[in-house]
């Protein structure tokens, strides 16, 4: 049966029975203001997986898909004949997160299910499609918490996914969590297309502020040369301007180096540092929110004070990285402390931070192969950085850009 893309999208959100039973995300001890929050997947599996029923099923996850009770829904769904799960699918880390950053497991049979595991990371398009094909699977389901950046590579993940499903004829199906850091707005610099990297498929904004559901609606709406077959199965009890601890749900870094959801929340902006010669602190216990190289000094944290950033304040310090730049070695920098994380702006405070380093220390530099511009999709923030612009300058020129996304953005959102 041949689908338009007008079709689609007027079909694309699953309506999942509000009689489902609310045990099945209530259960457990108390988890405080979030205690009445439905993912996804709690509405999927109150419904029998209705939605799923005569179809071979495999998972695209990681250790984020987790229930309230922290199971794994592979486990769970494994474990429920109500649901013919099939295969997994693991992207860059791994479905049980064994790897590192720029790394996956391969393929291999999971040890606790006996389920065969493919690796999707670096790939996409018929590549893709084939291991889709292999799997044999009639339904591709994604349940994987994203940290609401551009950069992020699971949104990109679900990118590939998607396109791969519709070369392969399969289903696709998402299962809504949080964003972490709010839905609140989009903000910063829209990639630009020649600037398209695993880093940033399609332009989006640096931070998107919409969840994987409504970014997956976007996707098929806007950038997908053939439309997915989609369904989105919506949380409940979710408010575009809730942070992550308002969900009452355990937080499970989706990557070694996002341990919590704070730093979820200056990593939309710091995450530019990976695109300079200065540690964005991988490798110490506080990664993106300890910045710093050899030969920084207290200046930095006064100069960015000194910019009067809103919601954040910057503190002197010094660590040594276990990994990563400067291995061993003790650097100074800053580190950041958000105390009003309702007027935090990441991406303006980000903009600060390069900025009053450049002009604190001589030795900042970028990195040769300006990967600054894969970060922030254009070679802009750079050069005006380079050319002595202030951050006022730098963010408003990318407000018209910033404004058409968030235009487009609106059609495709879910919640209030």
């Amino acid at each position: 049966m041949k689908l338009s893309r007008r079709s689609l999208l007027a079909t694309t959100t699953a309506a999942v029975a509000a009689s489902a039973a609310p045990a099945a995300a209530a259960s457990g001890p108390g988890h405080g203001p979030g205690r009445g929050l439905r993912t996804g997947f709690d509405r999927l599996a109150a419904d029998g997986y209705a939605l799923l029923d005569g179809q071979r099923v495999g998972v695209v996850t990681n250790p984020t898909g987790i229930t309230r009770e922290v199971r794994h829904i592979v486990d769970v769904m494994h474990a429920d004949d109500r649901v013919a799960l099939t295969a997994v699918f693991g992207p860059e880390h791994g479905f049980r997160g064994t790897a590192q950053a720029g790394g996956s497991e391969g393929r291999y049979d999971d040890p606790a299910t006996g389920l065969p595991v493919y690796d999707t990371y670096l790939k996409s398009g018929q590549a893709l499609a084939d291991v889709f094909t292999a799997s044999g699977v009639d339904t591709v389901v994604f349940d994987i918490q994203d940290v609401g950046a551009r950069f992020y590579t699971y949104i990109w993940t679900l990118f590939d996914c998607m396109e791969a499903a519709a070369l392969a004829g399969r289903r696709f199906v998402v299962l809504d969590r949080p964003n972490p850091v709010t839905g609140r707005a989009a903000l910063g610099p829209v990639l630009h297309k020649e600037f398209a990297t695993f880093v940033g498929r399609q332009p989006i904004s640096q931070a998107h502020g919409m969840t994987v559901a409504e970014l997956a609606r976007l996707f098929n709406g806007e950038f997908l040369t053939t439309p997915v077959p989609l369904e989105t199965v919506t949380m409940s009890g979710w408010r575009r301007s809730d942070f992550y601890d308002a969900s009452g749900l355990p937080w499970v870094p989706p990557s070694p180096n996002m341990p919590t959801p704070e730093t979820a929340l200056v990593y939309p902006g710091t995450c530019l540092f990976e695109g300079t010669n200065l540690s964005e602190g991988r490798g110490t216990t506080r990664p993106f929110e300890l910045l710093g190289a050899e030969g920084i000094d207290g200046r930095w944290a006064e100069a960015a004070n000194a910019l009067g950033l809103a919601g954040v304040r910057f503190r002197e310090a010094y660590f040594a990285p276990t990994f990563s730049k400067f291995q061993g070695r003790t650097v100074g920098g800053v580190q950041l402390h958000v105390h009003d994380r309702a007027a935090f702006d990441p991406v303006r405070t980000g903009i600060g931070l390069l900025i009053s380093a450049k002009r604190s220390w001589s030795g900042f530099a970028w990195r040769p192969d300006e990967w600054i511009d894969r970060l922030t999709g254009s070679t802009r923030v750079r050069t005006m950085i380079d050319a002595g612009a202030e951050t006022d300058e730098v963010v408003a020129g990318w407000r018209d850009e910033l404004a058409g996304f968030r235009r487009m953005r609106r059609g495709y959102l879910l919640y209030r």
